[in-house]
C-alpha cells in the first residue's frame, strides 16, 4: 500500500520550514512498513485521482498572486476531495487561500478556492513568535507564527484550537486556524508536524482509512525526541 501524498507549489510556497512536514509524513510512514510517494504541483500539472493527503504552505504576498489563477483552475477538483475527507494540512498562504479571499495591506484582493468559510485581511502589524494552541482532538499543539494577514471564520466554522500563548488567527478572538472535515488549516510553521505527532498520525490514519475503508489503529512509534521538542518549543517565550 502506497500513501500519496499531494504537496501544492512547493517551489512558490515553502516558507520557514513547511516542506519538513511532508519529509516528517514521509518518515512516519516509513517507519511503519508504509511506502509513500511525493506529488509535486506546480502550476499548470495535472492532480491525480489517486490523492491520498494534500499539503500545502507558506509564501509571501507576491508568491500568492503568482499561484492564484492556476488554484482557481484546480479549486473544484481539490474542493471535491476535501469534501470526500482526504485529509489535508495547508499552513498559512496556502491555508488563506483556501478560504473565500486574501486582501492584501495594499488593498489588492486575491481571490481564493472558496473550500474554508473564512477570509484574510492583510495588516501593517505582522503576529510573529511562538505559539501554543488547545485543540479538541490533538490536546497541545505547538507552532511559530509569522503573518501580516488577520484571518476571520464564518459563525458556523470550527477552529483548529484555542489559543493558550500567542496570536492566532488575528490576535482578537482568540481561534487559531481551522478543522474543517479531514482539513487542517493553520498559522503554524515550524514545521508543525515534528513537534505535533499526534496530527501527523491523524493524516495518516485517515488517508489509510480512506484507502481501506475500515477503522485504522497505527502503530505506535518511539516519539521521544518529538515529545522533547514540543516541550521545548512550548516553554519558549512569544
Amino acid at each position: 500500500m502506497t500513501i500519496n501524498i499531494l504537496h501544492l507549489y512547493p517551489a512558490e510556497m515553502n516558507l520557514y520550514g513547511d516542506h519538513g512536514n511532508v519529509l516528517a509524513l514521509k518518515k512516519r510512514c516509513e517507519w511503519r512498513g508504509i511506502k509513500t510517494k511525493i506529488i509535486n504541483y506546480e502550476p499548470g500539472d495535472e492532480i491525480p485521482d489517486n490523492v491520498d493527503i494534500i499539503f500545502g504552505g507558506g509564501g509571501q504576498d507576491s508568491s500568492q498572486s503568482k499561484i492564484e489563477k492556476d488554484l482557481q483552475k484546480i479549486a473544484p477538483k481539490l474542493k471535491e476531495m476535501i469534501e470526500n475527507n482526504t485529509p489535508a494540512l495547508v499552513i498559512c498562504g496556502i491555508y488563506q487561500l483556501f478560504g473565500n479571499y486574501f486582501e492584501t495591506n495594499t488593498g489588492q484582493k486575491i481571490q481564493g478556492a472558496g473550500i474554508l468559510d473564512l477570509y484574510t485581511k492583510g495588516e501593517d502589524e505582522r503576529l510573529i513568535g511562538n505559539v501554543v494552541i488547545n485543540t479538541p482532538e490533538f490536546g497541545e499543539v505547538v507552532g511559530y507564527e509569522n503573518h501580516s494577514g488577520q484571518t476571520f471564520l464564518a459563525d458556523e466554522s470550527i477552529a483548529f484550537g484555542t489559543v493558550i500563548s500567542g496570536a492566532g488567527n488575528n490576535g482578537k478572538d482568540f481561534t487559531e486556524g481551522i478543522k474543517y472535515h479531514n482539513c487542517i488549516g493553520t498559522y503554524l510553521h515550524g514545521p508543525i508536524l515534528p513537534k505535533n505527532p499526534r496530527v501527523a498520525d491523524f493524516l495518516i490514519r485517515k488517508a489509510l482509512e480512506n484507502k481501506t475503508k475500515k477503522f485504522q489503529k497505527l502503530e505506535p512509534l518511539n516519539d521521544a525526541l518529538e515529545r522533547k521538542a514540543h516541550k521545548s518549543a512550548a516553554k519558549r517565550p512569544r
